[in-house]
């Protein structure tokens, strides 16, 4: 355990630390990071300015986007236990004091001013051992409903950065509603141009590009991503959704991320449909993506909803039914209670359902503009600068 008599006053000359807690997920990674860079464009108290290192887990992910960025990224071995049963559970119960160690010599060698938490289950340890050896403490949590680790730390924390106003009941008077930063090219993205239903109509008669009437028909975009793994149930249902549409889908054109898994089949399907598709395993280039499509097929993360607010695009959103604590079922019930989006569940995910949700939505461009201008209510451009006066603010006075 750490000693608080450790942690005395830096010289004055130094930098202002700052250590951000991130959990190896994309989820987890661009608020951190995103906070991280409006930090390190600050003067910090006494103009000393800030110096913010990463603790975070092996993780592909992490590893690669952390230093890419530019910041210096510690790791441990962290394992979680919620929804963890069996010999796996008694192996990350028996990992977890190595984890507590490791993160108290990591503390100490870094001593920072203020710690940022992101959730996920390396942020427990850290953010307790933070707080309780003095050190204050952020917490940035991205969905409605906390996770399991956000919630036992909330009596802990110091302050509490919310994505959802619906979350402050769980932190009461820590709670500050800042929203959650994401990219900034999202909210770069251009609105879509108003579609006139006549036109919507006709799209899905005719080739994409061939002019009727004197009006030129563009392609109805439709983008699909189940995550940055992919989802075999959307994959399968989008298929064959698809061959229900492909009769009139001559003014329809899909971007599909599948995940690699998946890939081969998927694409072998549309082109057998010969349909316009452009297939990826993985989509790097994700706010490019957004900004072709005049409809988003997504899970439900609390990084996609808020990508998705931040470019104002419509949705239609499958949580992912094993989400810790139906997380995602939440943060979908959110967007869909805005008028931002429409929820099918996994368990009614048909191929039915979904082609008539989409043929709905292709046929009613007024519905769809509704939609983007929901969406665009919910987003919050400034949540990374927020969450950065929260932290400065901590570390001005400790």
């Amino acid at each position: 355990m750490l000693d608080a008599a450790e942690f005395g006053p830096r010289t004055s000359d130094q930098p202002v630390r700052i250590l951000m807690v991130s959990g190896g997920t994309g989820g987890h990674i661009f608020p951190a990071l995103a906070v991280a860079e409006e930090l390190r464009g600050r003067k910090g108290p006494e103009n000393r300015g800030y110096e913010i290192e990463f603790l975070g887990t092996k993780r592909p992910l992490e590893a690669r986007l952390v230093p890419a960025a530019g910041f210096r990224l510690h790791t441990v071995e962290a394992a979680g236990l919620k929804g963890i049963k069996g010999i796996k559970r008694l192996r990350n119960l028996w990992a977890l004091p190595r984890t507590t160690l490791a993160s108290a010599g990591i503390l100490r060698a870094i001593r920072p001013k203020v710690v940022v938490g992101v959730g996920g289950y390396l942020a427990g340890p850290v953010m307790l051992e933070a707080a309780l050896v003095g050190i204050p403490t952020v917490l940035i949590e991205p969905n409605v409903r906390p996770g399991f680790t956000n919630r036992l730390l909330a009596p802990v924390v110091r302050i509490a950065a919310l994505g959802f106003a619906e979350t402050a009941k769980v932190y009461g008077k820590k709670a500050r509603v800042t929203g959650l930063p994401v990219r900034r090219a999202f909210f770069e993205i251009p609105a879509r141009r108003s579609r006139k239903a006549a036109e919507v109509a006709q799209s899905l008669l005719t080739v994409p590009g061939r002019t009727q009437a004197g009006v030129t028909v563009s392609p109805f975009v439709i983008l699909v991503v189940g995550g940055s793994q992919g989802s075999r149930a959307m994959n399968q249902a989008m298929v064959k959704a698809s061959s229900l549409l492909a009769a009139g889908a001559g003014g329809m054109r899909i971007i599909h991320q599948t995940g690699e898994h998946d890939y081969n089949e998927v694409l072998k399907v549309y082109q057998e449909l010969g349909l316009a598709a452009e297939v990826h395993a993985f989509i790097d280039d994700m706010p490019g993506m957004v900004a072709q499509a005049d409809l988003v097929i997504s899970r439900a993360g609390a990084m996609a909803v808020t990508e998705l607010a931040a470019a104002g695009r419509a949705a239609l959103l499958v949580p992912f039914p094993g989400a810790a604590d139906q997380h995602q079922l939440e943060n979908a019930r959110t967007m869909e209670n805005a008028g931002a989006a429409r929820v099918i569940p996994q368990s009614e995910l048909t191929p039915d359902r979904l082609a008539k949700e989409i043929g709905e939505l292709m046929s009613n461009p007024a519905t769809l503009s509704r939609m983007e201008t929901f969406a665009r209510g919910l987003a919050k451009p400034d949540a990374a600068a927020r969450i950065a006066d929260l932290v400065e603010n901590l570390a001005s006075k400790s």
